[in-house]
């Protein structure tokens, strides 16, 4: 890291890329994930004074650790539950007698993919598994995490907190589940790993469009999860689904941070290295016939990455891809996309026959790419004054800055 930043800077960086790594290392010490979370904070609070007085250390992430073991040591020490705890306190008073410096993050083991695996038992359901893994592995904020489920933070904070109380009344176990247990929490992990890539992809809150640091973890998960189970074909469709999007992320935005539509990217900016990766990918699953609604998108992103210009897409194979996804895996949102889809291999007024059907699902009301798309097939529809209504409705539901200024502008150029 580099020490022209200030120790807030190296705790602000060092907490969003290695926080995930830096938790599930703590809770394996420890086998208690609220225990591991508070003292992780508490060892934030004390870096932001020893590292103003003292300096950097050589690993700041490892100076965390060290100091969030010893806290949690304390603690443990004052708990009534004393007896209860002589293993974890054993091993923490065996990691204690190391010095902070010598403590470095990269000796580390990576426990991130156990941490994954507890937070998605079977005996949490399935939106408290996605959601508690979003928190401890992503780092997503309880606004973020509720954005992703169309929830309010305050009920998604009661989720979480009643998901990581019950973790620990049953004592689920910080292990990787053996092999004949897999197959049914991975698609919950599937799910986990997807969210926390689109949050990164498409942030919902903040000044940037997108944050790499969560795309990257999230691609990076998912090639350690394809290493676990690499006969899986919707874990190497997720993958390859994952990098045929990150493809196009430098070419989102322009050099001021303005979100740039597809229809208008500079296809030259696409990441070629992560287009092969990923159709190489489709190309060796997709024969097996075991398809999932991973492969068919990243099928369907495939077809945008393979298309050299925005007139050679093949909006009809992608509207037909939809359909296919929507039979396997019905939802407003696959119904939203293929009405865009619809909308350019037909019309737009076809595409806004099929956004009708999923007009009335309550979410959908708080649903902003719902009335983004909306928008853009009334204005290309030529009902103006409607597309100008929804493109309000889609700013006023949005909290990224980038994402605003970009449909302020559409409103803008719609006039009145």
């Amino acid at each position: 890291m580099s020490p022209s930043l200030s120790p807030e800077r190296i705790i602000e960086r060092t907490i969003r890329e290695e926080r995930g790594r830096i938790l599930a290392s703590l809770v394996g010490s420890l086998n208690d994930l609220h225990l591991a979370e508070d003292c992780l904070q508490d060892a934030v609070l004390s870096a932001m004074s020893h590292w103003q007085r003292n300096g950097l250390p050589r690993s700041p992430a490892g100076w965390l650790i060290t100091v969030a073991r010893r806290k949690a040591l304390d603690k443990l020490r004052r708990d009534q539950v004393f007896s209860k705890k002589q293993a974890e306190i054993a091993l923490l008073l065996e990691l204690e007698s190391r010095n902070l410096d010598e403590v470095m993050f990269d000796a580390i083991p990576d426990s991130r993919l156990e941490l994954i695996f507890i937070c998605c038992h079977p005996s949490l359901d399935t939106k408290s598994q996605v959601a508690l893994t979003l928190r401890a592995l992503g780092g997503l904020s309880t606004e973020e995490i509720a954005s992703a489920f169309l929830d309010t933070p305050q009920a998604m904070q009661q989720r979480i907190t009643r998901a990581k109380r019950k973790i620990a009344q049953e004592k689920i176990p910080f292990v990787v589940p053996e092999r004949s247990e897999l197959p049914e929490r991975t698609k919950t992990v599937l799910s986990v790993i997807y969210l926390i890539f689109n949050e990164g992809y498409s942030a919902t809150q903040g000044a940037s469009a997108h944050r790499k640091d969560l795309t990257d973890e999230a691609i990076r998960l998912a090639r350690i999860l394809m290493g676990l189970l690499p006969n899986d074909t919707e874990v190497a469709g997720l993958l390859a689904l994952m990098l045929l999007h990150d493809s196009r992320r430098v070419a989102r935005t322009d050099h001021d941070g303005n979100l740039v539509p597809l229809k208008e990217q500079n296809r030259k900016r696409w990441n070629q290295s992560k287009i092969v990766e990923g159709t190489e990918i489709l190309e060796r699953v997709l024969p097996l016939k075991r398809i999932g609604p991973y492969q068919l998108q990243a099928a369907i992103s495939g077809v945008h990455a393979m298309s050299k210009t925005w007139e050679q897409t093949d909006w009809s194979e992608i509207a037909a891809l939809y359909d296919l996804l929507f039979d396997i895996q019905p939802s407003p949102v696959v119904r939203i996309n293929q009405a865009v889809a619809i909308s350019y291999a037909s019309s737009p007024e076809d595409g806004l026959k099929l956004l009708r059907d999923v007009s009335e699902v309550a979410k959908i009301q708080k649903y902003q790419p719902y009335f983004a798309a909306l928008g853009d097939l009334q204005e290309r529809a030529g009902q103006i004054t409607q597309a100008r209504e929804n493109y309000l409705q889609a700013v006023n539901l949005s909290e990224n800055a980038a994402e605003q200024e970009f449909l302020n502008a559409k409103i803008a150029q719609l006039g009145g």
